[in-house]
């Protein structure tokens, strides 16, 4: 029986879905995350216990599966081929997380997709093409993600300790928690962007002025994304990822906005079918 893997990695977690050739899911599982291009070795390890927990269920082996995979951190130079080689399916199609994303939101619509979680990335597809901007990672963009938000307001914190910015209750929580700026530094040197992400969540529910003026700065960031992929047109806008439900109301009178037709593992699982 032909069985078709779709995986679906991100900052946050991986997930996979076995499908048969009529489409009814067989299997399911999750693992941690599976950012390729910042963690090579934790995210093979984490697409094989996904995809290993789903084949378990489906009763499928990975050398006779098609694997449709939109991973973040596929855009990195070289990535994809040391997966390919790491990875023991028959057959892989690979994309980063905002094409699959993209596919299962649209179907075959023409539109643009916000991924806002761990990471942000943007994808757009017009007369049957797709384009793709962000997604670069916390170190060069991820804009308006959770990972850039926790990383502001760390970054903000540690202004207001030097005095460059008054400070407000929540600096002084953040200083308080981490001990101090040389808290927060050390935990800068070795945080993942998940790490940074977590500390998002509050700032969501904060009015305190450095909250309000990160958010705001996302906001506009996000806002100038989309703009760029309208390129004069008046497309549809669908939001996803975990900050998405949050920021889709804020753009309710600049954009229309659609919900998600599917999921990034529905676009996982088309491209399996094509790499089938």
């Amino acid at each position: 029986m032909q069985l078709f893997l779709g995986i679906d990695g991100g900052g946050t977690g991986c997930r996979a879905a076995v499908a048969d050739a009529q489409g009814l899911i067989l299997g399911r599982a999750q693992a941690g995350p599976a950012n390729i291009a910042s963690d090579f070795a934790g995210s093979v390890q984490n697409i094989l216990a996904a995809a290993e927990g789903a084949l378990a269920q489906a009763g499928g082996e990975p050398a006779f599966v098609a694997a449709g995979m939109g991973l973040a951190g596929a855009n990195a130079a070289g990535v994809v081929k040391r997966l390919r080689e790491a990875l023991p399916f028959a057959r892989m199609a690979i994309e980063t997380d905002a094409v699959t994303a993209l596919r299962g939101a649209l179907g075959e619509d023409e539109g643009i997709v916000a991924a806002l979680g761990t990471g942000s990335v943007f994808g757009a597809r017009v007369d049957g093409t797709i384009r793709q901007i962000g997604g670069w990672g916390l170190m060069l963009g991820d804009e308006g993600s959770g990972a850039w938000i926790g990383r502001a307001a760390l970054s903000a914190a540690l202004r207001a300790a030097e005095g460059f910015a008054p400070m407000t209750p929540l600096a002084s929580d953040l200083l308080t928690e981490f001990d101090g700026p040389q808290g927060i530094i050390a935990f800068s040197l070795s945080a993942r962007p998940a790490d940074f992400a977590a500390l998002a969540p509050r700032l969501l529910a904060s009015q305190d002025p450095i909250a309000q003026a990160i958010l705001t700065r996302a906001q506009s960031d996000i806002a100038e994304a989309i703009c760029v992929l309208q390129a004069g047109r008046t497309l549809p806008v669908t939001f996803l990822g975990g900050l998405g439900p949050h920021f889709a109301p804020l753009f309710a009178g600049q954009f229309a906005i659609r919900p998600a037709s599917g999921t990034a593992l529905d676009g996982a699982l088309l491209l399996a079918r094509e790499a089938g």
